[in-house]
């Protein structure tokens, strides 16, 4: 298989995949029910809309914000202005092919700010890092906040609790003795992953080095706080989601991060996993697919608009470079 074959599936698998998840949802309801999510669609309250967008619109300001922080220690900071609009054009380019917004962020930084490619680029897999790190915050949260609830589903859909157990011990240990052979080899193999934990975990202990480190730490969480209320807010734009806690939203949060995560900004798959979630709290399945597609609607719209603009913006405003 050649390279440029190998480039093009990477790009036409995801997309199809989305159109597929699209399909498979929009015929896997009944006319009545499609008629019903598109209502509740059209009649979701604008307020309620427009404030869950503004929480993501704060959400990406506020990582501009944080970015100059992990940029300062290397001797640079770039214009908020510049930070914020190469955020949401490298969000605007994912939309199209996964993983490329990273590449394309820490070109422009080059480009825009003259911060070196290998530079820009480590700190934005630092971010990742966080990202990562956090969302696996969230993910133990929820669980906590609903394990009766989660274990009871589990049991009900034939998961054995003490098998599940059992097989997280044996991962955990595999885990440990993976680490344990790793860091006893000399093998080329060990090495290159030695040096790229290494990497990381400087990157992130990095963090607590860094003059503003309370201030990056207030706005990892901020963050994150406005994804999270970007969900809770939507709530009440479906009647029926509108008696839902924050916890019960948080494990639909977990769903539709996921689904962000392994297709095209969760194309097709966003709506399923959230209203698959929302299902496990009682959430009737036409409720559950109005709410995902309402909150998917409003992030890709907000990504689309904003990141479009971004991208003729940036360079007019940077004519001199």
């Amino acid at each position: 298989m050649t390279n440029t074959l190998k480039k093009n599936l990477k790009i036409i698998l995801p997309i199809a995949l989305g159109v597929f998840l699209v399909w498979y949802s929009y015929n896997s309801t009944t006319p009545e029910n499609r008629k019903e999510i598109i209502f509740y669609i059209k009649e979701a309250d604008p307020l309620y809309v427009f404030l869950s967008v503004l929480l993501g619109i704060f959400g990406h300001i506020s990582r501009a914000v944080r970015w100059n922080y992990l940029l300062e220690p290397l001797g640079y900071k770039p214009k908020l202005t510049n930070n914020i609009l190469i955020i949401l054009t490298s969000y605007f380019a994912n939309l199209g092919i996964p993983r490329t917004g990273e590449i394309l962020r820490a070109t422009a930084l080059t480009t825009y700010e003259k911060v070196p490619f290998e530079k820009g680029f480590g700190t934005i897999v630092t971010e990742r890092v966080i990202d990562v790190i956090m969302l696996l915050l969230v993910v133990t949260v929820a669980f906590l906040l609903q394990t009766d609830v989660i274990m009871g589903i589990l049991q009900e859909r034939g998961f054995n609790v003490a098998g599940l157990i059992s097989l997280a011990v044996v991962g955990i240990v595999l885990f440990f003795l993976f680490i344990f052979i790793i860091k006893r080899s000399k093998s080329t193999f060990a090495l290159k992953i030695k040096t790229f934990v290494k990497g990381l975990l400087d990157g992130v202990f990095s963090i607590f080095k860094m003059k503003n480190k309370w201030l990056f730490i207030f706005h990892t969480f901020f963050i994150w706080g406005c994804y999270i209320g970007m969900l809770w807010i939507i709530k009440f734009t479906v009647p029926e989601t509108i008696s839902l806690s924050l916890s019960q939203l948080l494990v639909a949060f977990v769903a539709g991060a996921f689904a962000m995560a392994t297709t095209n900004g969760g194309i097709g798959l966003y709506p399923i996993a959230v209203s698959s979630a929302l299902a496990i709290f009682g959430i009737s399945s036409v409720s559950g697919d109005a709410f995902g597609w309402i909150i998917w609607i409003a992030q890709t719209l907000m990504i689309v608009v904003f990141g479009a603009i971004s991208f003729l913006l940036l360079p007019l405003l940077n004519r001199s470079k």
